[in-house]
């Protein structure tokens, strides 16, 4: 590579973004920016310039692209000086772009009932070493019993996830790192790629009022121990010492679907006699029902 060029990575969740050239220290000649995605994540974003330019190309500042991000992705941002021994100093800033979330879902629209979600598209992207970004759905291993290996940074990938259901993770290390043990929402990635640094904890914590609806679930296996499985809305996994290498994960959520009580079948009503009615004496009883106690939906 050419010692002048420059090269930064950023990864991106899915969703759109606005990514502008906002200055350069050489406002005479200021260096060329490049935007592209990494060889793996090429089929996972798209880089989107107007009909004549040149296809992730800024040439100086108060210019912008669009990238649209169908799957998490890494993209390299390349600065090049415009002369020879020229200035990298460059300034791009990275917006996300958002049309908002609907209100409430139209009567007699179709798809899924109001804050349900599609379980069928939940996704767990992992970084493994050896081996790269690895996506499997939902209670599928990576890494894990057949082909434990270092998993060194997790993303949780849910484009119709409920809205009455909120999801957060972090992973941790065996030494402090940047981002270590804070947590993420769904669609960021949390950890590291090339690092040769394997996650030693994992923590997953749900909330919201839809939250009684769902069964959530992890298996992980740490390295040197047995594999284990942990139930609940809050899960946090660490080997026997909390070093061990995560060489193993699942993740499950699960509908809860209430079953309706059956209905004991009628048996025939023996005739009872009837004691005759007291003979009223012309006072009023009154009787007062006891209160039920006021229930607060979350």
């Amino acid at each position: 590579m050419n010692e002048q060029i420059q090269q930064k990575t950023i990864d991106l969740a899915r969703g759109l973004f606005l990514v502008r050239y906002n200055g350069a220290d050489d406002k005479m000649s200021p260096p060329v920016v490049r935007i592209y995605a990494d060889r793996a994540s090429i089929n996972n974003c798209d880089i989107i310039s107007g009909p004549d330019a040149v296809n992730g190309t800024l040439y100086g500042p108060e210019s912008a692209l669009v990238v649209s991000v169908l799957r998490p992705a890494r993209l390299i941002v390349e600065v090049t000086p415009q002369l020879a021994g020229g200035s990298t100093a460059a300034n791009i800033k990275i917006e996300p772009l958002t049309q908002g979330q609907p209100a409430s879902q139209p009567f007699g629209s179709f798809g899924p009932e109001p804050g349900l979600g599609d379980l069928n598209d939940l996704k767990l992207l992992a970084h493994v070493a050896g081996l790269g970004d690895v996506t499997v759905s939902a209670n599928s291993w990576i890494a894990g019993p057949a082909a434990p290996a270092r998993i060194e940074g997790i993303c949780l990938d849910w484009p119709s996830k409920p809205h009455d259901l909120n999801l957060q993770y972090a992973v941790k290390f065996a030494r402090p790192q940047r981002g270590d043990n804070q947590f993420v929402p769904v669609g960021t990635f949390a950890g590291t790629r090339g690092r040769a640094l394997a996650i030693t904890g994992f923590s997953l914590e749900a909330s919201g009022p839809g939250l009684d609806r769902y069964a959530i679930s992890a298996e992980t296996i740490f390295l040197g121990a047995p594999a284990l499985r942990v139930t609940g809305n809050r899960i946090v996994v660490s080997g026997p010492s909390g070093r061990e290498p995560l060489v193993g994960l699942k993740l499950n959520i699960e509908e809860l679907r209430t079953q309706p009580t059956p209905l004991a079948p009628l048996q025939p009503r023996r005739a009872e006699a009837v004691a005759p009615a007291p003979r009223s004496e012309g006072r009023v009883r009154v009787f007062r029902s006891r209160q039920g106690a006021a229930k607060t939906i979350g």
